[in-house]
């Protein structure tokens, strides 16, 4: 692997194990709103901003209660993932170490609001590991759209060829992939989907063995 002169994150279900707590609540608010969970549907929304999350649900379930099942969800999510700290996923400690140790950039790109983003990333202990945070509500729009990392590469003054954008899940690999940034995914629930896989990036296990292409590039 050519070291990248940046790396960005993304946060949910790359850096944090929030993905799990995401879909227990989901599911959970489809019952208290007597609506039929839709896995595929649901993994249609991974990676996208509550505002096209809403829309997306909007669209395919009739007479969807719109903002008071949103706001429901918001809330239990909030209790479980955003109040409280939750698990890294593997290898993210020994990976933002070596990045540090480097000299290597870093900065996080998340759908997630930017006050949610930045007490997650506290709780979590990592927060002073990255130059900054760019989320979901500072761009127009949402991944799969490349905008929020065409956003975090011009803040972070590096080209976007020059970066590489770690990801778990489809629409944050078409957006990273649509700025033209390397890419790696590392798939946290659901894996990545025959039209995903063609972009011909590399799709890794963790992000320990992302750390191991860095130690050891070819």
């Amino acid at each position: 692997m050519t070291v990248r002169d940046a790396v960005i994150f993304d946060m949910d279900g790359l850096l944090l194990e929030t993905e799990k707590i995401a879909l227990k609540t989901f599911r959970a608010t489809c019952s208290l709103f007597d609506i039929r969970f839709n896995q595929t549907l649901y993994d249609t929304c991974l990676g996208r901003n509550l505002q096209d999350t809403e829309g997306i649900l909007t669209r395919n379930i009739p007479a969807f209660p719109g903002s008071a099942f949103m706001t429901a969800w918001k809330d239990a999510y909030h209790e479980e993932a955003v109040v409280k700290p939750v698990p890294l996923k593997p290898g993210v400690r020994r990976l933002l170490s070596h990045l540090q140790d480097s000299g290597i950039p870093c900065a996080v790109a998340t759908s997630s609001g930017q006050r949610v983003a930045l007490r997650k990333l506290d709780n979590a202990g990592i927060i002073d590991q990255f130059r900054f945070v760019v989320s979901g509500d500072q761009v127009t729009r949402s991944k799969p759209d490349p905008e929020i990392y065409l956003t975090a590469a011009r803040r972070i003054g590096t080209a976007p060829e020059h970066c590489l954008a770690l990801e778990d899940s489809d629409n944050g690999v078409r957006a990273a992939h649509a700025a033209n940034m390397l890419v790696f995914q590392i798939p946290d629930l659901v894996a990545p989907s025959a039209d995903v896989r063609q972009l011909g990036h590399q799709v890794l296990p963790s992000l320990i063995q992302v750390y191991s292409l860095f130690k050891n590039p070819a």
